[in-house]
């Protein structure tokens, strides 16, 4: 299986062996000429053409294939002409459909550009064609089209017809309207083994090119990591049941390929919904729109809202097996589920402030269950702000060419693809293994469609795909707490069984707390903010010459943080003899500042850490490495548990520490916390404010 992509054989390529010094399009306009002809189209053509008529982008590029497929300028300006004219004269519009109609009548014959779709009447033997736009049904069709364009009967298809008129006295019963001729314009049926054996002929780099234009962009305008999101967004267009999600900025073309390229996929724009309506109608005994499409893709995802109070219950139900039950019936369906929306905020805003997924309405944005179905999160605020030149001008894939093969690519599976290779690491449960093989097996259906591919191809794949599922899990982590805490993805090589980690960009690769020396003064402490999320809390302090005086910056008008560091205070004063008597609390001023290093909001929890910070200061003695300083004290010097353990230790290392400065009153909770997480620290206990002090700095 595995194939060297970068060279290609000269029978391979046939005249395109001398082309190596050329312009690398125009290398790739030659293959797709030699072994895809008649299924490409210049893409600005359908720029210029779609400004002006409102015709699906498949219906248009199909005729383009037809009359402009040649290189000479004049021809492909003729051939430009007469799409105009066949769209003026043949596009079905459904407010002119009496008009035609009517034309029809005075000619006895006209042909119609229109959506078809066939039923079988059983009572009368004969099969029947409903058309979409001209609004007229049940229209004696030859049972040879159905037999031979099946799509005719689930769903329909775009067709120019040749219609007759004949009114017949004798028969009334009889329709006066027939079909002479059908000509399908979607793909009737798609010969995979042409595309398989055509992809041979390209590299890797070339194929992504191809498949980018082919959706209406320019792959040159864009760096390779842009690339490879454009191409995750056709990830639910060639898998099952797959549920993804992008948020970004507007501009950025979210819907775009689920809208205008794909005739398989539908975009439900946001408002409401029903259960009926996206999933199954008791009353029709029809199922909705998930048992007709490939894809349903939600836009503008914070406006929409269900109808029914189980509405969001049952999506929860269909993303994880896809089925749901309604009535007293189970249905399943094979369409994949996208939400794309907007971004408001900076990224790091959101990070410090909320999570990732906070757009979404609230009946999802906070529930951990419906998120974690999420297989994929694309981070569309990376993507470019679309320009004019943003768009291919050059020769791709038919529109509707490649929303076929996509389909029948979806029948195929490559999700053990990874399995020759590597394996995933131990930090992956089953939802994410299940999220990160669909992503491999999506991207190698979109590269290597031949299923021919080498050991760093699915690297670049498996890397890429951690990531997407990583994003859900940070932010999963940041909801629900300490149920999410194994976020550290890898993958370990199955020949030199070293293990590689896959992080996510916009969490940073720098650390809050340093592993070097900190100045004497400057302390990390972790406990829950004012927003109720858990942060780190930096300590700076300032010792002067002065008469006692302690100042504080930072806290603002916290009251419960201002009683705090009072606390811390007068404890100092009156404990500073048992601590070391180089500690003034008369001739010298103490300034501190404190910092939220997350945006979580002050904590109260600032007692401990204040008394420690003033010592170090005092006393020109900085922490020992790496610390985090937990746990607290009251005015009386009793020493305060740490309240959920489990998810402070998580956060002191995701921040880098290395050291854990811990109540013995926390002890008995160690055994609530993960033992590889408490592995990862050491762990330092203290039982008295005075011992706290010592331990921090270093003091045996």
């Amino acid at each position: 299986m595995e194939a060297y992509r970068g060279e290609i054989s000269p029978e391979m390529m046939g005249h395109e062996e001398a082309s190596f010094n050329e312009d690398p399009n125009a290398v790739i306009y030659r293959k797709l000429r030699r072994h895809f002809d008649g299924k490409i189209v210049r893409k600005d053509l359908t720029k210029k053409i779609k400004e002006g008529a409102n015709v699906p982008v498949y219906v248009l590029e199909f005729l383009l294939g037809q009359y402009c497929s040649s290189d000479d300028p004049e021809i492909i300006e003729e051939g430009v002409e007469n799409v105009k004219r066949i769209l003026a004269d043949n596009f079905v519009r459904p407010d002119e459909a009496q008009k035609i109609l009517s034309v029809l009548r005075e000619r006895g014959t006209y042909t119609v550009i229109d959506k078809l779709t066939v039923k079988l009447n059983i009572k009368k033997d004969r099969y029947e064609a409903e058309f979409s736009n001209l609004g007229i049904k049940d229209i004696p069709i030859a049972s040879e089209y159905p037999s031979k364009f099946d799509r005719l009967l689930c769903g329909g298809i775009w067709c120019i017809v040749q219609l007759e008129y004949e009114f017949i006295e004798e028969d009334k019963n009889a329709s006066a309207i027939r079909i002479r001729k059908l000509t399908p314009i979607q793909m009737p049926h798609i010969d995979m083994d042409e595309v398989k054996r055509g992809r041979k002929a390209f590299t890797k780099e070339e194929w992504l090119s191809v498949m980018l234009r082919s959706t209406g962009m320019e792959p040159d305008k864009f760096s390779e990591r842009t690339k490879w999101l454009l191409l995750a967004r056709m990830l639910a267009l060639v898998e099952n049941n797959f549920n993804y999600c992008e948020l970004g900025p507007r501009s950025t073309g979210k819907s775009h390929i689920y809208k205008e390229v794909s005739p398989n996929s539908i975009l439900v724009s946001g408002g409401q919904t029903t259960v009926a309506n996206l999933f199954y109608n008791i009353g029709t005994k029809q199922v909705g729109l998930v048992g007709m499409w490939d894809c349903v893709a939600f836009d503008e995802i914070a406006g929409i809202t269900f109808k029914d109070k189980d509405g969001v219950q049952i999506m929860k139900d269909y993303m994880a097996s896809g089925s749901f039950a309604r009535g007293k019936e189970e249905k399943s369906a094979k369409a994949s589920m996208v939400f794309v929306g907007n971004i408001n905020q900076d990224v790091p805003v959101l990070l410090k402030t909320s999570h990732l997924f906070e757009p979404f309405p609230d009946a999802m944005a906070y529930d951990t269950a419906f998120l974690d179905r999420m297989h994929c999160y694309v981070p569309g605020w990376e993507i470019p702000k679309f320009r004019p030149d943003s768009f291919t001008n050059d020769y791709a894939f038919i529109t509707d060419y490649l929303s076929e093969f996509l389909r029948e690519l979806r029948k195929e599976s490559y999700g053990d693809a990874l399995d020759r290779y590597f394996r995933l690491g131990s930090n992956l449960n089953q939802r994410d293994t299940i999220a990160v093989r669909k992503m491999v097996s999506g991207f190698v259906k979109l590269l290597y469609p031949d299923g021919e591919f080498g050991k760093e191809d699915i690297r670049e794949i498996l890397t890429i795909s951690l990531e997407m599922r990583r994003r859900v899990k940070e932010q999963l982590k940041k909801i629900g707490g300490m149920e999410f805490y194994d976020v550290n993805f890898s993958y370990i090589d199955n020949e030199t069984f070293e293990e590689f980690f896959v992080s996510v960009p916009e969490q940073g690769g720098g650390k809050l707390i340093p592993d070097g020396i900190c100045n004497p003064g400057h302390i990390y402490t972790v406990s829950r903010g004012k927003s109720g999320m858990i942060g780190i809390y930096r300590l700076e302090t300032q010792m002067l010459p002065g008469n006692g005086k302690f100042e504080r910056t930072g806290i603002g008008t916290d009251r419960e943080a201002k009683e705090a560091t009072n606390t811390a205070f007068n404890y100092l004063k009156a404990n500073a003899n048992a601590i070391s008597g180089n500690i003034s609390t008369a001739n010298k001023d103490y300034i501190i500042n404190y910092q939220d290093l997350n945006g979580n909001g002050m904590t109260k929890h600032l007692a401990l850490p204040t008394l420690i910070a003033i010592c170090s200061a005092a006393l020109s003695r900085s922490t020992v490495t790496g610390l985090a300083v937990l746990g607290d004290i009251s005015i009386s010097g009793t020493i305060l548990k740490v309240e959920d353990l489990a998810n402070v230790l998580q956060v002191c290392l995701d921040s880098g520490a290395k050291k854990v400065l811990l109540p013995i009153t926390s002890a008995a909770d160690i055994g609530n916390v993960p033992s590889e997480l408490v592995g990862a620290f050491s762990l330092i206990f203290y039982s008295t404010p005075t011992e706290a002090v010592f331990k921090a700095l270093g003091v045996d």
